[in-house]
């Protein structure tokens, strides 16, 4: 009925799941919501702008998700612990958040302690709007990362106002600045105004709820998980491990160093 935005609705979601900005590991987390980021102005009256929020990320594409589903089917674990999944990797974990806020302290301390005392490749580094949607929703079996809240409010995450040296890329180009879209006329907030416009337009208040199911409602496990191609690797979910019943301590640390690092879905709501 429109009494609340769609961003108040999935911050209440979130925190309803136990996700918070008190824990890195566990951070709310947004969707992508646009598929355009070539053109000069958005037309968010047209379907092709938005992303399909009914499909999770790694189904974006029809090739990346022939791939995920060829994985899922082949799957094969002969000591029998692990059950087949789609992802390997999570769309919202401590290294996600970090390297979307690495030019904002504190998570540049951060990003560089979850780095090992340094900044990743310049290559893998986030650096552009447009570049990230293209990994996570086409380019990168390795990528189906998600967006946080910041995208839609804080112009500032954009800006390398510290002049942290963040490293060249191999083609050359020095990191600095967050490359934006055109349609963002090179203005951080200009970004978060028409990002935000997005959010709560009425293509998205129209299907948001297909996103929610995915990710914290009937179709994160379970049959359900597997048609909508969103089964995630079985230590992401909560209580699919009793941690304090493992007997082997390497085995222990190293589930709960996977837990910590990989991420993990958020509580069903």
């Amino acid at each position: 009925r429109g009494e609340i935005s769609n961003f108040q609705y999935l911050m209440h979601l979130n925190t309803l799941a136990g996700r918070s900005y008190n824990d890195l590991m566990q951070y709310p987390v947004f969707p992508w919501i646009l598929a355009d980021y070539d053109s000069e102005e958005l037309d968010l009256t047209n379907p092709k702008t938005f992303r399909n929020l009914a499909k999770p990320m790694g189904a974006q594409t029809e090739d990346r998700l022939a791939q995920y589903k060829k994985r899922y089917k082949d799957w094969e674990d002969p000591n029998g612990e692990t059950p087949a999944y789609h992802y390997g990797t999570h769309y919202s974990s401590a290294m996600i958040v970090a390297s979307y806020l690495v030019r904002m302290e504190p998570f540049t301390q951060i990003f560089l302690r979850l780095q090992g005392g340094h900044f990743d490749l310049a290559d893998r580094m986030f650096h552009s709007v447009r570049e990230a949607w293209y990994s996570a929703s086409k380019h990168n079996m390795a990528d189906v990362k998600e967006l946080i809240p910041e995208f839609f409010y804080l112009p500032e995450f954009l800006l390398n106002s510290n002049n942290f040296d963040l490293g060249c890329k191999q083609n050359g180009t020095k990191l600095g600045d967050v490359i934006l879209p055109p349609w963002a006329k090179g203005d951080p907030r200009e970004f978060i105004r028409v990002h935000r416009e997005a959010l709560e337009c009425d293509f998205v208040s129209a299907h948001l709820h297909e996103w929610i199911d995915l990710i914290f409602g009937y179709k994160q496990q379970g049959p359900a998980a597997v048609e909508a191609v969103n089964v995630f690797h079985h230590l992401f979910y909560e209580g699919q491990v009793d941690i304090y019943n493992i007997n082997d301590p390497l085995k222990e640390t190293a589930t709960i160093g996977f837990i910590n690092n990989f991420g993990q879905i958020p509580k069903q709501v």
